[in-house]
C-alpha cells in the first residue's frame, strides 16, 4: 500500500510538473470558454498515517487537442491522461470520449479521424489501468468549437473531449 501511494504521489507530481512547464511555453494556444467540470477525486496521504488515504477534489483539463491529419497523444497529453487515469482508478465512472476534426477533408475521412483520436486516448487511459466504461463517439467535423476557416479555429477543432 505504501509503494502504491508512493507511486501515485510521483505521478501526480510528475503530471503537475509537465503540465506547468508546458503553461509557461512562449507559443500561445487560444482556448475557449468551456463549461465547468465537476471536479476529479484523487486519493491523496494525509497527515503522518500512511495508510489513511483521503480524496483530494482536482480539476483536470478534460479536452484533448491533436496536430492536423494526426490521431497520435502529444506529450502533454499523455501527462494530462496519466492524471485522468489515477483519478479514475480511485473514483471509477462511465466516461464518453468525444472525437472531432476540422473542416479539412471529407465528411466520412474526419469522421474517421475522430475516432481513431478517440480511441487513441481510450488505448492511453487502459494502458494505464483504466477499467471504467468508456464510450467513443466521432462528431468529425459537425460540432467545431469555432466555425472559422483559418489556422486557430481548426487548432481548436481538431480535439476529443472527456464527458
Amino acid at each position: 500500500m505504501l509503494s502504491k501511494t508512493i507511486k501515485l504521489g510521483f505521478t501526480l507530481l510528475f503530471a503537475a510538473v509537465f503540465l506547468a512547464g508546458c503553461a509557461s511555453s512562449s507559443k500561445p494556444v487560444e482556448q475557449t470558454p468551456s463549461q465547468p467540470q465537476a471536479p476529479q477525486s484523487v486519493p491523496q496521504t494525509t497527515g503522518s498515517d500512511t495508510n489513511t488515504v483521503q480524496p483530494v477534489e482536482v480539476n483536470l483539463e478534460t479536452v484533448f487537442y491533436f496536430d492536423f491529419d494526426q490521431s497520435s497523444l502529444k506529450p502533454e497529453t499523455r501527462a494530462l491522461l496519466t492524471a485522468h487515469a489515477v483519478a479514475l482508478k480511485a473514483s471509477p465512472r462511465a466516461i464518453r470520449l468525444e472525437g472531432h476534426a476540422d473542416e479539412r477533408g471529407t465528411r466520412e475521412y474526419n469522421i474517421a479521424l475522430g475516432e481513431r483520436r478517440a480511441l487513441a486516448v481510450r488505448d492511453y487511459l487502459r494502458s494505464e489501468g483504466v477499467n471504467s466504461s468508456i464510450e467513443v463517439v466521432s462528431y468529425g467535423e459537425e460540432n467545431p468549437v469555432d466555425t472559422s476557416s483559418n489556422e486557430s479555429a481548426w487548432q481548436l477543432n481538431r480535439r476529443v473531449e472527456l464527458k
